[in-house]
Parts: C-alpha cells; structure tokens; sequence
C-alpha cells in the first residue's frame, strides 16, 4: 500500500514508521526544509514542497496513493490537502489530524475526509475507556458513512453476559467488530459467548449508540423492577 503523508513533524514521521514496519511504502511531503530528516526516517520517500499546491501533489503522484494523511499542525492545511486529495486524485482514503476540537465540525466528507482523528477526543476517549465499564465510549468518528467506533465493557450485570453473540438482536446500524478478552483480540462469531470483562468493540450510527448502551448494560429484568 502506498501512503503520502502531508506534515512530516513528530506526528508525520511517528506514522510513517510504524507504516513502513508493516511493509508499507510511505512518502512524507512538508514545505520546511527544517522539517526534511532523512536520516530519521530513512526508509520513507521525501518531498520537500507545498501540500497545498496542485504542482506539488502531482509531483508526489497523488493519484497512485491508496491513502493520504494530513498530519500537519494546521487545521487549515490539513483540509485542503484532503479536499485536493480526495476531489483532484480519488484517493480512496484520507485521514486527517484535526488540532483544535473546535474545528472537528469541518473535517467530514465535504473535504473529504474519511477519518478525522482528534489528538485532545481521543485522549479523552481513552481515559474514559480506562476507568468506565457500563458506559459506551465513542473512540473514532467515520466521517464517510456517519459511524462512529464506540467501546464498552460489558459490567457483570449484563443481561448479556453467557449469551451467544448470535443469539443477540442487535441495533440496526451496528456491527460487533472486535471482543477484546484480557490479552486476547477476537473475531467474534455466531457461537462465541460474552463474558463480564469483555471489550467490545462497535462501528455504530450515532442514532443507535443510546440504544447500544441500554442493550448492553443493565439487566433487562432489573429495568422492569
């Protein structure tokens, strides 16, 4: 897979390493000469230049990218490299930093962007995930589709706690992706059966994750009485 990435700071270059450990071919694009270290990612291809000019992304020959980051430290810049991404070359996929909460409202679909990863959110989310078991906690927004990547850890009062993942009736609009049980990661299937514990991970619709919640934490029969 080939991945451009606009911003090659701490951010850029912290993800093009990991991308480049899993075999992935990885080109980091930044305008600073300040900014171009080689040496620190050496495996990476590098482009000194403007994201935000059309010369630039042709340059880095956009149109071959199966995904484009923009991990830049600002919000702006991160934009337009997603809407230029997604609108001038078709990139299939765009993630894009978001820096300040009060900007998240723009990074949708409307410039193009499919993943909006909010450093500030996801920290928050993180610590809530850490400390809560019952409560639902939304991890990711998918601004393509209108999902959300949610979490719970289903409490020992669970009415579902023994059940079989097949034999629940879940939500429309969500699909039980992952079950994380102490330091094992499962796909889950028809057969497997919940346990108090389990992290259980979502792609959810926003319109369905108070239901989520409902279904998943409390016993129905304590609810009635």
């Amino acid at each position: 897979m080939r991945v451009a990435i606009a911003g090659a700071g701490a951010v850029g270059r912290s993800i093009a390493g990991e991308l480049l450990e899993n075999g992935h071919e990885v080109l980091l694009i930044d305008k600073a000469p300040s900014a171009i270290s080689v040496e620190r990612v050496p495996l990476a291809e590098w482009l000194l230049a403007d994201a935000c000019e059309i010369t630039s992304l042709d340059e880095a020959a956009l149109q071959r990218c199966n995904v484009v980051i923009a991990a830049t430290g600002d919000d702006k810049v991160n934009l337009v490299v997603s809407l230029l991404a997604k609108t001038e070359y078709g990139v299939p996929r765009v993630v894009a930093r978001v820096n300040n909460p009060k900007n998240e409202w723009l990074f949708n679909e409307s410039w193009g962007v499919d993943v909006a990863v909010s450093t500030p959110r996801l920290m928050s989310a993180l610590v809530e995930e850490a400390v809560s078991v019952g409560d639902l906690v939304r991890l990711l927004r998918f601004s393509q589709g209108d999902a959300n990547l949610v979490e719970l850890t289903l409490p020992p009062e669970s009415g579902l706690a023994g059940t079989r993942v097949g034999d629940v009736e879940w939500p429309e609009d969500t699909s039980l992706v992952t079950i994380i049980r102490g330091n094992r990661v499962l796909t889950p299937n028809r057969e497997d059966a919940l346990e108090a514990g389990d992290e259980l991970l979502f792609v959810a619709a926003p319109a369905r994750e108070e239901q989520l919640e409902d279904l998943l934490s409390v016993r129905r029969e304590d609810t009635a009485g």
